[in-house]
């Protein structure tokens, strides 16, 4: 088989890195890619997303298209690979709105049964503004369409939630994604990601996985993209998977389906699970990141075949198996992610890092530059480890992390530390 995986992350080499796995395939072509996954695939930075590539892939003959970012997908780019006779896998245009719109998503939630946190959204500064007077810290502000994981504050007092108000409704901090807002109840407990495959019908549903939101340790700073991650996650069993399918995932589906939207690919449930309650706080139309370079690793059954009996409608048909190993990510950053990721630092140590078992360094914001492998983005290396305790996984992965160096570099040191105590 020969594949195409769109994207440029830490998920994609993740993904890429997977699929490399299976006997089935022949070739791997990565857009844009980066300097990890140039070594295991072809990159081809040249090719712009859009009706090129699609016409390009058609000319490759690709089996199969992987879209692993969620700003192709809102933009309808699986339905343009379809149209041209190409099998994807990643849900369409309309599907994914779950994800590009968190106004949309309250509303298929209510009609679908799901349980979620109480809200409302705005346009206007002034009517969101004294909507605030009316209601009791903490606030959760959220820009309705895509921000790259930044568009969410969590406001412990008016001054701040009217401050990230005005940064999408005025100053226009996040463009069209920030032109409507929602204000949403706070809820407490624990997150917890629930991801699962889906065909349009049957749902196969991962192991959980927590991430690290917050850009320093004990959760303080602002939001990023995710600075590491575990799976399994302890306090959320079997039990908890099955809520979450039959209360969460089955319903979304059940409920696009009697819209007529097929939904096939990853469906993603941000769960916050209470004391009481396991409610959702946000659905994403992908793989998650920094999730997946915890839960690929753990993965036994080959990846292509359940990527491919998802696009297909046949995901019935596979049974994936899952390691009981433990896997623990540790997210390197650049100096001054997430506001202002420096760029341009040479990396050093990798080659080193990856002799140890049961340890690989995902790519993140790489690039090869002259030969040498540099930071080009906020969020630069995901040093990923299985072991058979989470203590064991998580002393190798900042046994690793510690031998990789570049300048400015930072990552958090608490990590999988409150599973492991």
């Amino acid at each position: 088989m020969r594949l195409l995986v769109i994207g440029g992350g830490g998920r994609e080499h993740a993904l890429v890195w997977k699929i490399k796995q299976s006997p089935r395939v022949e070739k791997i072509f990565v857009v844009p890619g980066n300097g990890g996954m140039a070594e295991i695939a072809e990159c081809r930075p040249d090719l712009s997303v859009g009706t090129e590539l699609v016409d390009w892939a058609g000319a490759e003959a690709i089996d199969l298209v992987v879209i692993g970012p969620e700003a192709p997908l809102v933009a309808g780019l699986a339905d343009d690979f379809t149209a041209a006779g190409l099998a994807v896998f990643g849900p369409g245009r309309e599907a994914a709105r779950l994800e590009g719109s968190k106004c949309l998503a309250k509303e298929v939630m209510e009609a679908a049964g799901v349980p979620t946190a109480g809200s409302r959204d705005f346009t206007d500064f002034q009517v969101a503004r004294d909507y605030l007077d009316e209601q009791e810290p903490p606030f959760v502000i959220k820009a309705d369409g895509l921000a790259a994981g930044k568009g969410v504050t969590i406001a412990m007092d008016i001054e701040t939630a009217e401050a990230a108000l005005r940064e999408c409704l005025v100053d226009e901090r996040f463009g069209e994604a920030g032109n409507k807002v929602v204000i949403e109840d706070f809820l407490s407990g624990q997150e917890v990601s629930v991801l699962a495959f889906v065909d349009g019908e049957t749902v196969s549903v991962m192991p959980a996985a927590q991430d690290y939101k917050r850009i320093g340790d004990g959760d303080r700073g602002p939001n990023t993209g995710g600075m590491g991650a575990y799976s399994p996650v302890p306090f959320f069993d079997a039990a908890g998977q099955h809520d979450a399918v039959e209360r969460v995932i089955k319903p979304i589906v059940k409920e696009l389906r009697a819209r007529g939207i097929e939904y096939k690919g990853i469906l993603y449930a941000g769960l916050m699970v209470g004391e009481n309650e396991t409610k959702v706080l946000e659905f994403n139309v992908r793989f998650g990141d920094p999730e997946t370079q915890v839960l690929l690793p753990r993965l036994q059954t080959d990846l292509v075949d359940i990527m491919e009996a998802c696009a297909a409608g046949r995901l019935a048909t596979v049974d994936p198996v899952w390691s009981t190993k433990k896997c623990l990510a540790v997210v390197m950053a650049s100096a001054g992610y997430p506001d202002s990721p420096q760029t341009g630092d040479e990396i050093f140590g990798r080659e080193q890092a990856g002799e140890l078992d049961d340890v690989t360094v995902f790519h993140a914001g790489t690039k090869d530059e002259n030969g040498q492998i540099v930071t080009s983005g906020g969020r630069v290396l995901n040093v990923t480890a299985l072991g058979e305790t989470f203590a064991q996984a998580r002393d190798r992965a900042y046994e690793v992390a510690a031998q990789i160096t570049f300048n400015g570099a930072q990552k958090r040191a608490d990590i999988g530390l409150r599973v492991v105590q």
